[in-house]
């Protein structure tokens, strides 16, 4: 489905992203050392976006993706 694969897209690049940045996927390890990262700023399409928004963003639309709701539902 459409739906699930939304939601598999955007947990995959949320996690991706907290990879690259963070160097691990361990939830201790990214809360302890996130506070480095306020203002570390991302390019998206030549577009400034702060690293903490656009990564917390993407593991929301995998989250709601993925349990079908906000609009994606059948």
């Amino acid at each position: 489905m459409v739906i699930n694969r939304i939601g598999d897209l955007g947990l995959a690049l949320g996690i991706i992203l907290l990879y690259i940045k963070c160097k691990s996927v361990d939830f201790s390890t990214i809360f302890s050392i996130i506070p480095f990262f306020f203002n570390d700023y991302i390019f998206i399409l030549n577009f400034k976006c702060n690293f903490i928004l656009i990564s917390s963003l993407l593991l929301f639309i995998g989250c709601i993706g993925k349990s079908a709701q906000l609009g994606l539902h059948t």
